[in-house]
């Protein structure tokens, strides 16, 4: 189980003949992805790590009946792969691509309404629900088959958090990367309610970092939807106002995205949070034992 991907999912790569794409793409072939085929206008008719490369999406989903996408296609032409995937009708599109402008976004984000296709990212590590499919950049070794859900804004503080868990023994549903930019697909409340829904997924991890308010509408939602309990992370906390730390989206402004802002309102929404990134692991394994819930959760 898990949510958004499974053994079942039939991916392609859409710019697998970049340099990029091909390292992954054969990263993800050795996970386990079921990749069926990739995209690259011109390229049709040739073949990257045995997976046929095709000159556009919906060829690809005609020929394989692929369902998902990985667009590794460079920012200025990354939004165009998104719609061209979108197009195509895919259930699912995640984009690795960082610095697509906001404004090509925007359009996307407008473009996509009443669809079907879910968006996850762009300038995020991806998908991966573990032992069965990674979507993405992200190091699958670390990753260990249980009942925790992970979503971040921060790719690094996916991995610490993933790291941390299946080194104390307990394993996760999926890990799902949502990028730090300032427009994207999939947000905090589209991933927990995923998670909520779950039957796999016993508790949660919830990372965020500085700017926005996504955090706090995500800790509400959680307070009035959520019947599982998560741990949060900000990431940030030293960060000076108006100083942008990393990603777009972590930026300052008017008093509001603090730190401090975040922690307060998650605490009061009954989320418990780690004080730094070395005791996500440990915050969660606490919450597990006051819900009664270690043992179920331990996976060795």
């Amino acid at each position: 189980m898990g949510v958004y991907v499974d053994q079942n999912t039939k991916v392609i790569v859409q710019g697998i003949t970049g340099g990029t794409a091909k390292f992954h793409t054969k990263q993800m072939l050795e996970y386990g992805t079921n990749i069926v085929g990739g995209v690259t206008p011109k390229k049709g008719g040739t073949e990257v790590e045995g997976v046929p490369v095709f000159n556009t999406v919906q060829d690809a989903v005609d020929e394989t009946g692929a369902n998902a996408s990985v667009v590794y296609v460079p920012a200025p032409a990354a939004a165009d792969a998104i719609l061209e995937a979108v197009d195509a009708e895919l259930d699912l599109v995640v984009c690795i691509s960082e610095h697509i402008p906001v404004m090509d976004m925007v359009k996307v984000r407008r473009a996509m309404e009443g669809k079907k296709t879910r968006l996850v990212g762009p300038n995020c590590p991806g998908v991966i629900t573990a032992d069965e499919c990674k979507i993405g950049i992200q190091p699958g070794y670390i990753h260990k088959k249980g009942h925790i859900g992970v979503i971040s804004r921060s790719g690094t503080l996916t991995y610490e958090a993933v790291h941390q868990l299946s080194e104390a023994g307990y394993g996760q549903t999926t890990a799902v990367g949502i990028g730090g930019d300032p427009v994207i697909g999939t947000d905090f409340i589209d991933a927990l309610s995923a998670f909520n829904d779950d039957p796999e997924t016993e508790a949660v991890v919830m990372i965020g970092e500085i700017g926005g308010a996504a955090e706090e509408e995500a800790a509400r939602w959680v307070d009035a939807n959520m019947d599982k309990p998560v741990v949060g992370f900000i990431g940030g906390t030293t960060a000076p106002p108006g100083k942008r730390m990393g990603h777009a989206g972590a930026i300052i402004s008017g008093g509001k995205g603090t730190a401090e802002e975040k922690i307060r309102i998650m605490n009061e929404c009954g989320i418990a949070t780690a004080d730094t990134p070395a005791v996500i692991g440990e915050t969660m394994i606490n919450v597990l034992k006051e819900n009664g819930l270690q043992e179920k959760c331990k996976t060795h």
